[in-house]
């Protein structure tokens, strides 16, 4: 009978969730869980609760452990902690922030208890902690309970982004229009292997721009070498883009292939091409023409078979109007372009992009960073990000780093107190269409798109809200547009 007012309790439950919106698919998972640990001990844990069909994959090394999470990151993990067991260490650290989305529960002995170090560390990774010897009764239930608020976090905030270090194919995060239009363009601008100027601002993306093209173009099993003509030494840039024959200039000791040779057979991607000096501009120009070029010293010409991208941030037609850029060469790359669009015309991909990035980052936190506040949201939509995505990377990387609580807040981003001040002459007409701007956009980030909850917010009816919408031409996610 206990066991069938149990079970309508938790039917019950469910239902509620479901009542709520919520997905409860994930509570009908069986009862598994990583146990680390003594074997010994973990064996008699274990074994006290086979009969709540607790069922564990047991290891007592914790390299193999972070091996199992990196293949598999379980829902709930169990580890034996205390003065005979795993102590803390950067390799426990490590373990118990692998998996972004386990939930971890701490099995301590008694003479764990005394330990401040191992609270610590409870109080930063764990979930949960039982004392030993078990409970097997109060454990099943600290268990449970663990188990299903892992699963609701891990239909909450999905499965794990590959992170920085692992290998994946480029990828371009965001649903605005913006980049839907960039992602269409790169299509088109890959099926063909003519010449590509990309043009953006600092930080925008233009060189994963460049690697996509490449990978969805017929060159993608060749090279992708990528080159920034601002940073290379204004001796050797002709030397390290074309290479140089042995004895060509004092300290040639060898022959050198250069970038532009080791390209073969794929693409060559110039960024800043802008900082190019002049007298380069010309050999550039050359090797476009033919795909020929002379290395330096050498009197054979090198026939070479690779795509040249460039990009810059900055205006190439003034640089040409002001003699810095020849027009020959301008027009030479500029046979087809894509414009990576800054930050501040895709607010609603910045949450997406903010997650992307913790998941790469959280690995770093202090304690178990598991998002971001609703004010940090708001506060990153309303910013007007003068360093794009750049910019965008490094505060969610300092904010993981500093944050001390579950949710990133608006001072973990270094944004809480930053405002955009209007430091030039406006006129009041532009004064009032900034603000009308920003209360629009602050207005559909607080009721997550929604347009018809935005206007009751702003005291407006939905017809004029939609009329500010294409006003101030606001980008809203797919899902808004109810």
């Amino acid at each position: 009978m206990a066991n069938t007012r149990k079970d309508t309790a938790r039917q019950h439950g469910i239902a509620r969730l479901h009542s709520l919106g919520v997905e409860t698919g994930m509570m009908e998972i069986s009862r598994q869980a990583l146990l680390i640990g003594d074997p010994r001990l973990a064996g008699t844990a274990a074994l006290s609760l086979q009969r709540f069909s607790w069922q564990f994959q047991r290891t007592s090394c914790l390299d193999e452990a972070e091996q199992m999470i990196q293949d598999k990151p379980p829902l709930l993990g169990v580890i034996l902690l205390g003065a005979h067991h795993a102590s803390p260490s950067p390799q426990l650290d490590r373990l118990l922030t692998r998996g972004p989305t386990t939930l971890w529960v701490a099995l301590l002995d008694p003479g764990g208890l005394k330990d401040r170090h191992l609270f610590g560390l409870i109080a930063r990774h764990c979930h949960a902690f039982l004392p030993l010897p078990l409970n097997p009764e109060r454990a099943h239930h600290v268990l449970e309970s663990a188990l299903t608020m892992a699963g609701l976090m891990a239909t909450t905030f999905g499965p794990p982004h590959p992170t920085a270090a692992s290998p994946q194919r480029a990828a371009m995060i965001g649903r605005s229009e913006a980049i839907q239009t960039l992602l269409r363009d790169i299509e088109k601008i890959a099926a063909v292997d003519a010449p590509v100027l990309i043009t953006g601002e600092s930080g925008t993306g233009k060189e994963l721009t460049a690697r996509l093209i490449h990978e969805r173009s017929t060159r993608r099993k060749g090279p992708f070498h990528a080159v920034n003509c601002g940073a290379l030494p204004a001796g050797l840039i002709q030397s390290e883009l074309f290479g140089h024959e042995k004895g060509a200039f004092t300290g040639a000791d060898r022959s050198k292939v250069g970038i532009i040779e080791s390209a073969a057979g794929g693409t060559l991607f110039l960024d800043e091409i802008g900082d190019l000096p002049l007298e380069l501009q010309v050999n550039l120009l050359r090797f476009l023409e033919d795909h020929r070029f002379f290395r330096l010293g050498s009197l054979r010409e090198t026939e070479v078979d690779v795509r040249v991208l460039a990009a810059t941030h900055v205006d190439l037609e003034d640089a040409v109007e002001a003699g810095r850029f020849r027009e020959d060469l301008y027009h030479r790359l500029n046979v087809l372009q894509a414009r990576t669009p800054p930050l501040r015309e895709r607010p609603e991909d910045i949450e997406e992009l903010a997650g992307h990035f913790l998941e790469q980052f959280r690995a770093e936190a202090a304690c178990r960073v598991r998002g971001f506040s609703h004010d940090s949201l708001v506060t990153m939509r309303q910013y007007h990000w003068p360093g794009n995505i750049r910019e965008l990377i490094n505060r969610v990387r300092r904010a993981v780093v500093m944050c001390e609580q579950r949710l990133i807040t608006p001072d973990n981003l270094g944004l809480e107190r930053r405002k955009d001040i209007v430091r030039c002459h406006s006129s009041l007409d532009e004064i009032r269409d900034g603000a009308e701007r920003d209360a629009v956009i602050a207005a559909l980030a607080r009721n997550k798109h929604q347009v018809l909850h935005a206007a009751r917010d702003l005291g407006v009816s939905r017809a004029t809200l939609y009329r500010l919408i294409e006003k101030h031409r606001v980008h809203r996610s797919l899902s808004g547009q109810a």
